[in-house]
């Protein structure tokens, strides 16, 4: 398949990227990485009528730490967060996750903004971005906001973005010391979106459960934080009883859809045992 037809602007700076979007929205589109944009193009899914290539906007390819805030621009690549031991000090769970995202080539060119704008509701970026309480930047030539991650994602490729809007940077606050992480995953191979994936983090003190955070991804609409689950978790022992209980009450909660790759059922009973697994990994590590 090839795509329509379509104009293609390649703006020299972000002012002008934002031009480009604010003249043709909301028949333009971003082009960063195109890993999913572009095929989506060939098979007619998209049909932007005008692709705004971002990638000669070197000032937007960074992350670095700045105070306690990990900030990732829109166009650093998978690869690169992959790889980076400022990723794997400032939130850890984000460098665990990437071992499950996609393979070489296309994390080589895919952005995490791009994949958090496509917002897949199988990705596992988005349920990462829910369970740090990350914020998204978004900046057009009306001005600048900022969206927790909660309000960002609204449903299957939807997010909250407007469209001559710009996801410029993500800011995710840095993991504390005495956090507990773990990311578990179950996909058809490796490297593929998951058919259920769970993000978690707990923070423990003197044996009990201060915090815990939970988001699950490839189960509904949009990847979600399971808050009810959270709050039943806090104050009580951070031990294999809590844990399994929580991992039952993850399972009731969710409402899973069924598809080629599997079953509602099988769905619910992977969220029960990743979330179990999940929780009890991140207990394990919690300072």
């Amino acid at each position: 398949m090839k795509p329509a037809v379509f104009d293609y602007a390649r703006p020299a700076s972000v002012a002008a990227a934002l031009q480009a979007l604010a003249d043709r929205a909301p028949e333009a589109k971003v082009l960063a990485g195109g890993q999913s944009l572009v095929p989506m193009m060939n098979f007619r899914m998209a049909r932007p009528a005008v692709l705004v290539d971002i990638n000669r906007l070197a000032e937007l390819d960074y992350h670095r730490v700045e105070g306690d805030t990990l900030v990732i621009g829109a166009l650093a690549r998978h690869a690169a967060l992959r790889a980076s031991p400022v990723v794997r000090a400032a939130c850890p769970i984000m460098a665990e996750a990437y071992q499950h995202v996609a393979n070489g080539p296309v994390r080589n060119q895919g952005t995490l903004c791009g994949n958090l704008c496509h917002a897949d509701p199988a990705s596992e970026m988005p349920a990462v971005a829910l369970v740090t309480d990350a914020a998204m930047v978004l900046r057009s030539a009306r001005g600048e906001r900022r969206l927790d991650a909660a309000a960002f994602f609204r449903g299957v490729y939807e997010t909250a973005a407007r469209p001559d809007e710009l996801l410029v940077e993500v800011r995710v606050p840095a993991a504390p010391a005495n956090q507990g992480w773990s990311f578990q995953e179950v996909s058809v191979r490796k490297g593929d979106f998951a058919i259920v994936g769970v993000a978690a983090t707990l923070t423990v003190a003197k044996g009990s459960v201060a915090e815990a955070r939970i988001a699950v991804c490839g189960v509904g609409p949009r990847a979600a934080r399971l808050r009810d689950v959270e709050r039943s978790l806090t104050g009580r022992p951070a031990a294999e009883a809590s844990f399994g209980a929580a991992a039952d009450a993850a399972a009731a909660s969710v409402n899973p859809q069924e598809d080629v790759n599997a079953s509602a059922a099988y769905r619910r009973d992977l969220v029960r045992a990743l979330v179990r697994r999940a929780l009890a990994e991140a207990g394990g590590r919690a300072g």
